[in-house]
């Protein structure tokens, strides 16, 4: 399979000092193992970990993000691999004791859909973008099997979880999830880590992807934690960062 990736040089766990206040019971890696980690960002809210194994640059680790309330589960990109994936879906139903309810891959990448095979063979239900499924049958990728145009609403023990495209960017696909009751969003690789490079932009539109990160913040005021694609989460000073990063001079 082709490898796309968007590249980031640091992967860490804590939360950075913009904008968003730890406490003691977050920031917690709850699983770790030599293919997948987990930590805990807020109350219901994770990121998994995940390692992509390029020619160019060797492991990368990927971001996904777990929402868990009330025994159910809903995931935004799966890990990068079957192997990883299965380690998160005995995690989620077994340790956690959740039923997930969906599988979100944010673009068509294989660091967001490359383990959806197993997924699908849980029976779990995917959704994603109409232009991520169509994106993915041209590349001969595993398809998610539910489509949405501009937005998706679910919900996760009762409380609604966002899914929306907001324009053009690392991809013309990319979506983002909320879970506003966190006030987290997954960025995907829409979003770069503090101080990280452009990455990755064979299919990007640079000219665009500021103008969508700017949607973001306009829509989601009171958003206070931030995970990107890849390397470190924090507050909404990856947003800035972002934007800054591709505007055009």
């Amino acid at each position: 399979m082709k490898t796309f990736y968007c590249w980031t040089t640091i992967l860490l766990f804590c939360i950075s000092n913009t904008g968003f206040t730890q406490t003691k019971s977050l920031n917690d890696t709850v699983y770790h193992s030599s293919h997948l980690i987990i930590t805990r960002l807020a109350k219901h809210s994770y990121v998994h970990t995940s390692y992509l194994y390029t020619n160019s640059f060797g492991k990368v680790p990927c971001n996904g993000m777990i929402v868990l309330h009330k025994n159910e589960a809903v995931v935004f990109d799966t890990p990068a691999n079957d192997t990883s994936t299965a380690e998160l879906i005995n995690w989620i139903q077994k340790d956690s004791k959740s039923r997930i309810n969906a599988i979100i891959p944010t673009h068509f990448h294989d660091d967001c859909l490359g383990g959806l095979k197993t997924f699908h063979q849980y029976q779990i239900p995917s959704y994603a973008n109409n232009q991520t499924i169509s994106l993915a049958k041209a590349q001969q990728y595993p398809v998610p099997a539910h489509g949405f145009a501009d937005e998706l609403t679910l919900t996760v023990g009762g409380e609604k979880i966002y899914t929306r495209f907001f324009g053009e960017g690392h991809t013309k696909d990319n979506v983002v999830g909320y879970f506003p009751t966190d006030q987290i969003l997954f960025g995907g690789c829409l979003i770069k880590e503090l101080n990280a490079t452009k990455g990755y932009l064979g299919d990007a539109n640079e000219k665009a992807w500021s103008a969508t990160v700017e949607k973001i913040q306009k829509n989601y005021p009171d958003l206070k934690l931030v995970i990107p694609g890849h390397g470190k989460p924090g507050g909404t000073a990856l947003l800035k960062y972002t934007i800054q990063l591709f505007l055009q001079q």
